[in-house]
């Protein structure tokens, strides 16, 4: 296989908002470059099973009926 074809992976240090850190093989820019998360599964709502309340006035269907009912009457 053509080694240009293939995108180079190395080491990066990844940093959590609570400052932990981990290693971790990436594309993202050079050898022994740092990426600092500003939302992570530690303290983000949509991993922790947050108290966010979502209102949902009607599911999906009936609002895309409710929209767009006019065109699929026959």
């Amino acid at each position: 296989m053509k080694q240009a074809g293939h995108p180079d992976y190395h080491f990066i240090t990844v940093v959590m908002t609570d400052g932990t850190t981990y290693q971790t093989r990436s594309t993202y820019g050079k050898e022994g470059a740092s990426l600092h998360l500003d939302i992570d599964p530690k303290t983000h709502p949509a991993w922790t099973g947050g108290n966010q309340q979502l209102m949902d006035r009607g599911g999906r269907v009936s609002r895309f009926a409710a929209k767009y009912g006019g065109f699929l009457k026959k």
